[in-house]
């Protein structure tokens, strides 16, 4: 039996010891979470790291996270405890196709989202995420995006920006967010008659047009604060639900679907990450993340391009 903690002890030694920061993804098990010096989604993380004094970054995430990590923090040791912890979207999307699409529409501007490779994220003119796609894509001086690897947030924009989104690759897909139908949400209004729905735009159109609201992890959390409802259902990754009940303790939340139900209510990659994994991980120094320079410099200025555009529109 895991002496969680012991484990938790341990880990926290570490970070004094050796000036570390854990960066925890709000999909984490609860346990994970509680040791992260920050939680949040993939483009808060990013920021948060780029502002760190720590020498030493474990992302708690799937290795794309840590790749940026290490891309914006290139004189800092980033680790990620199981490099294997991959993406469905990321994987989605390889440095050929992307090279494909540019060069059939040579002006189009490729906004690419967070989940994905570092490689192909050096190819980027902008680099957003859930919360930031429509606003970037809106602000841009052209009517054709070039918009990659997630096509349901493809879609997703397109519908809110009414621009010619072309999908790069046409069919990207998270794992989780794909196996969603409208039938899920039939029946947990009839089991949850009380609850509003709140949905990821990674979902299915016919998913987002039945919620009540729609928008990235930590915008979820900021409604959920805000709203004067008390219960709600959340139609994303289930692990979501950890850091809803962490941040807003007062109210109730349910999955969209149960593991229980369905094994596609949680990510078996985000589930590789583990306390015994990312202490290993402080201990040992492993897996140190690395992403060549030239490459993490052209991912760089891609995303401090977004960022400077999103402070001009804010």
């Amino acid at each position: 039996m895991t002496d969680y903690a012991e484990l938790i002890n341990r880990i926290k030694e570490l970070k004094r010891e050796k000036n570390a920061i854990i960066l925890g993804h709000n999909y984490m098990d609860y346990a994970v979470q509680l040791v992260s010096d920050f939680t949040g989604d993939s483009y808060d993380l990013a920021v948060k790291a780029m502002k760190t004094n720590a020498d030493i970054i474990v992302f708690a995430g799937v290795y794309f996270m840590a790749e940026q990590a290490a891309a914006l923090n290139q004189d800092k040791l980033v680790l990620s405890p199981d490099p294997k912890a991959g993406c469905t979207l990321s994987d989605a999307l390889d440095v050929e196709t992307l090279k494909k699409f540019k060069e059939e529409y040579p002006n189009a501007p490729v906004v690419l989202y967070i989940n994905t490779s570092i490689y192909a994220k050096a190819l980027a003119d902008y680099i957003v995420t859930s919360s930031t796609a429509v606003k970037i894509v809106k602000a841009l001086d052209s009517d054709i995006v070039l918009f990659g690897p997630d096509a349901n947030l493809a879609n997703y924009v397109e519908k809110k920006t009414g621009k010619k989104i072309i999908k790069v690759p046409p069919n990207g897909r998270c794992l989780v967010h794909a196996s969603y139908v409208k039938q899920f949400v039939e029946m947990a209004r009839k089991k949850y008659p009380n609850a509003v729905l709140m949905a990821h735009p990674e979902s299915p159109l016919e998913i987002l047009e039945a919620a009540d609201f729609v928008g990235s992890t930590n915008q979820m959390i900021k409604f959920a604060k805000e709203s004067k409802y008390k219960e709600f259902i959340v139609a994303t990754e289930i692990g979501m639900l950890n850091a809803l009940k962490l941040q807003v303790p007062d109210k109730v939340f349910y999955p969209l679907i149960s593991t229980e139900s369905c094994a596609c209510a949680r990510c078996p990659y985000m589930a590789m990450i583990t306390l015994d994994k990312i202490k290993n991980s402080l201990e040992n120094e492993v897996t140190k993340v690395i992403v060549p320079k030239d490459v993490a410099e052209k991912a760089k200025e891609a995303f401090e391009r977004t960022m400077k555009l999103l402070d001009k529109l804010s």
